[in-house]
C-alpha cells in the first residue's frame, strides 16, 4: 500500500470525503490516505495528525517525495489538537484503531471541532462505542459499510452534524443502522465469529470449579441476539 494505490479498507474511508475537502487525517502514519486525496484533485487542504514521532517523520517524507506540501501539512499532535482554526476543517477521518480509542479521541479533542465536520471513521473493534459517542453529540450517521480485507473485517462509519440529537435503538448501535438493514454475507460471517467465541468462552466458564454464573448467563444473552438478530435463528 502506498499514496498510489491503497487498502480496499483505506479506499472506502477515501470514496466518502467530498471533493474539495479540507482534511484531518487523524493517525495518518505515512499519510497515505490524504496522499492518495490529493494526488487525485480531491483536496483543496490537508492535515496528517500523527502522536507518535516515527510515523509523523513518516508522513512528512511521504507529502514531501509525493510534492504536496503545499497541500498536506504533518503536525505532531495529540489527537484532534492538530486541528487550528484556522485550516478550516470540514472533514475528519480517524482510521485503524479501536472504537474505544476513537471515542477517546473525539471526546478529548471536540474543542478542536466546530460541528460542522463530516465524521468518516475505521473502527477495528468497539464499533458500538463509536456510535454512542456520535448519538451523545449530535451526529447522524448517514451511511455505513462492511469489508473484509487479509482475513480482517472492517467497519466503515460516516456521520454528519445535525442540529438535534439522532437516537438509535441498542440494536443500532451494537450493529449498526445500515448493516443491520442490509445484513450482508459479511456482516453475518462477522458476528457468526463472534458468536462462536463466545460459545469457547462460555464452554471455558462452565467447566470451571466456581462456574460464574452471571457472567456465563450474560454471554449467553449475547449469543442469542445475534442469533436471533443477525443470523435470523431463534
Amino acid at each position: 500500500m502506498n499514496g498510489t494505490h491503497l487498502s480496499a479498507r483505506l479506499q472506502t474511508v477515501a470514496d466518502f470525503v467530498p471533493t474539495g475537502a479540507r482534511l484531518a487525517d487523524i493517525g495518518s502514519d505515512h499519510a497515505y490516505l490524504p496522499v492518495h486525496l490529493a494526488k487525485a484533485g480531491q483536496l483543496t487542504h490537508a492535515i496528517a495528525g500523527e502522536v507518535v514521532k516515527g510515523p509523523f517523520e513518516n508522513a512528512e517524507q511521504e507529502i514531501s517525495l509525493e510534492g504536496l506540501t503545499a497541500v498536506i501539512t504533518a503536525r505532531l499532535a495529540d489527537g484532534l489538537a492538530a486541528i487550528k482554526p484556522e485550516d478550516q476543517i470540514d472533514t475528519v477521518t480517524i482510521a485503524g484503531m479501536g472504537g474505544t480509542l476513537i471515542a477517546t479521541i473525539l471526546e478529548q479533542g471536540k474543542v478542536h471541532l466546530n460541528h460542522h465536520e463530516r465524521l468518516i471513521l475505521q473502527p477495528n473493534v468497539g464499533e458500538d462505542n463509536v456510535r454512542r459517542w456520535l448519538q451523545a453529540n449530535q451526529y447522524q450517521i448517514i451511511a455505513e459499510r462492511i469489508l473484509a480485507e487479509d482475513g480482517h473485517i472492517y467497519e466503515i462509519i460516516v456521520a454528519d452534524p445535525v442540529a438535534q440529537t439522532v437516537v438509535y435503538t441498542d440494536n443500532e448501535l451494537k450493529f449498526g443502522p445500515f448493516l443491520l438493514t442490509e445484513k450482508s454475507p459479511v456482516l453475518k460471517a462477522k458476528w457468526q465469529r463472534e458468536s462462536q467465541r463466545l460459545g469457547q468462552v462460555i464452554k471455558t466458564m462452565q467447566q470451571a470449579k466456581h462456574a460464574p454464573q452471571t457472567k456465563i448467563a450474560d454471554f449467553q444473552a449475547q449469543q442469542q441476539l445475534i442469533q436471533e438478530v443477525i443470523l435470523d435463528e431463534s
